[in-house]
């Protein structure tokens, strides 16, 4: 337990604070999805979080059912539409605050939040500290990597059956060879973000 790094980190910070990170803010379609988890109890089980990025698929949906044991967990989605119409930034601050939001109905959350990256949460109003890759520093983010990543990859293999000459399971929307190539012969999906296919598109995105 003691060898736990991104757990010392956590407790630095305080006894009790939410760690918030979001998945999807780079694809081109699909919701962005952010996570905010509370740690209940600590266990040598939690040693193997670490960053959503540095696990395989199959590491982070072993520890997605860890970390809903451990933490208490909110998650916030904000839609394409919404991604379009606030752009990405503003909507990835709104996923978040609804995940805290979702978070206070099981928890108190008058405490400390770390959130990944180097921008507090706009609109925020509680207390609040960003920390710069702090997926690779935090048990706590490191955790709501895995449940917001894991959570975002479910979606977009269920829209992979809805669409399948996108093999959106595959890619999980991101920008591939295989998904430009897709959408150019194929044209967009309700799913996609318009404002992330003016490069591909041009002036047709819109």
């Amino acid at each position: 337990m003691e060898n736990n790094l991104l757990y010392q980190f956590d407790l630095e910070k305080g006894q009790e604070i939410i760690g918030v990170d979001e998945a999807g803010r780079g694809p081109l379609a699909g919701n962005v999805v952010a996570a905010a988890v509370k740690l209940k109890r600590y266990s040598e089980e939690l040693q193997e979080i670490n960053d959503s990025k540095k696990l395989t698929e199959k590491k982070r949906e072993k520890l997605f059912d860890i970390i809903m044991e451990n933490f208490e967990v909110g998650i916030g989605i904000a839609s394409v539409q919404e991604i379009d119409e606030l752009n990405i930034l503003n909507a990835t601050f709104l996923a978040m605050r609804r995940a805290i939001e979702e978070l206070g109905k099981k928890t108190n959350i008058d405490v400390l939040v770390l959130v990944d990256g180097n921008f507090k949460i706009r609109e925020y109003i509680r207390k609040q500290e960003p920390v710069i890759k702090g997926d690779t520093k935090s048990l706590s983010i490191a955790a709501a990597s895995i449940i917001a990543k894991v959570t975002r990859d479910r979606q977009l293999v269920e829209e992979g059956k809805k669409y399948p000459e996108y093999h959106f399971e595959k890619h999980k929307g991101y920008g591939t060879k295989a998904h430009r190539e897709a959408i150019l012969q194929c044209g967009v999906t309700p799913i996609h973000r318009k404002t992330f296919l003016t490069k591909i598109l041009g002036e047709n995105a819109k």
